[in-house]
């Protein structure tokens, strides 16, 4: 049973409309997308592409529906473009979270990412050298604390097509990373679709897990991806992903984990699909009650 007072119930836009191929629920409003959210019991959300810059008026439209933000993707570029760079941009986004009542903030390290590409995702991802780790691990360091100073905790996501995405990557990227302000995005559908132990990952570091992305999959268009040297992108509108409940993970024992470890902080849906063929509330509705049964919560 996940602790109703600890852990609170959020669920990403990407499911209605989806930032790296905009035709994917292009007819979908920003002010349907968080009815729906709240219509099918979650409290908060990430950012899509569709919300409002101005955070009054963000904030307004959430608070009529009681949801709020809980984080919201940055794409950080630690390894080709300056540090310095790099922290500006980061700042003027956390400064954005901080005024929304956010305590979390996801990075997800994009050079060399094959993500948004036409590149085969099991073949064709990027291995960084040493010096590379090196600078990776420092420029989080340097991120952990411009973030903590401003009272947000900072997390990588770990991602398929990215620099960090198997089990040994984030392994390497926890050794060499600062505990006290640095923390890991938990994602059980990348770890999963790379053919990762996900448990394995989640055990090991549960005390330095901040926020979590309840991701399923569906293994079969997995195959197809890996037979057929498809891309992130192509995956994706194959139906790579779908929500807790309608596909090959069993999340009650993710559940219990956190449990155990006193897991304080957001799990969140986070299942990119097309809205065409999987309608979002209705499986925003199915996720909702699958948590319900598995978790208590």
């Amino acid at each position: 049973m996940l602790d109703k007072n600890k852990v609170k119930l959020g669920i990403a836009p990407i499911a209605w409309t989806n930032d790296d191929m905009p035709d994917l629920g292009a007819e979908n409003t920003f002010e349907q997308c968080i009815s729906e959210m709240a219509l099918a019991g979650f409290t908060g959300c990430e950012v899509g592409n569709k919300y409002p810059k101005d955070t009054a008026v963000l904030k307004k439209a959430l608070a009529l529906r009681g949801m709020e933000i809980c984080n919201a993707w940055f794409s950080s570029f630690l390894l080709t473009q300056p540090y310095e760079q790099v922290e500006v941009d980061f700042i003027k986004h956390i400064d954005f979270l901080k005024e929304m009542g956010a305590k979390v903030v996801g990075i997800s390290e994009q050079s060399y990412s094959i993500q948004g590409t036409d590149k085969a995702v099991f073949e064709e991802k990027y291995v960084m050298n040493d010096a590379e780790w090196d600078r990776l691990c420092s420029g989080i360091n340097k991120l952990g604390r411009v973030a903590k100073d401003r009272g947000i905790a900072l997390t990588l996501h770990h991602h398929m097509g990215t620099v960090v995405q198997t089990e040994a990557e984030i392994d390497r990227l926890m050794a060499n990373t600062d505990p006290d302000v640095f923390s890991l995005l938990f994602d059980s559908g990348h770890l999963a679709y790379c053919g990762e132990d996900y448990m394995s990952v989640l055990n090991k570091y549960v005390d330095r897990i901040k926020h979590v992305h309840l991701k399923d999959i569906r293994p079969a268009v997995i195959e197809k991806v890996k037979k057929e040297h498809l891309s992130f992108l192509q995956g994706v509108r194959l139906g790579t992903f779908t929500v807790p409940g309608d596909g090959a993970i069993d999340f009650a024992p993710i559940f219990a984990v956190l449990e155990k470890a006193g897991y304080e902080g957001y799990v969140l849906v986070e299942a990119e699909q097309d809205p065409a063929i999987a309608n979002p509330l209705e499986y925003a509705i199915k996720a909702r009650k699958y948590i319900a049964e598995k978790s208590g919560h």
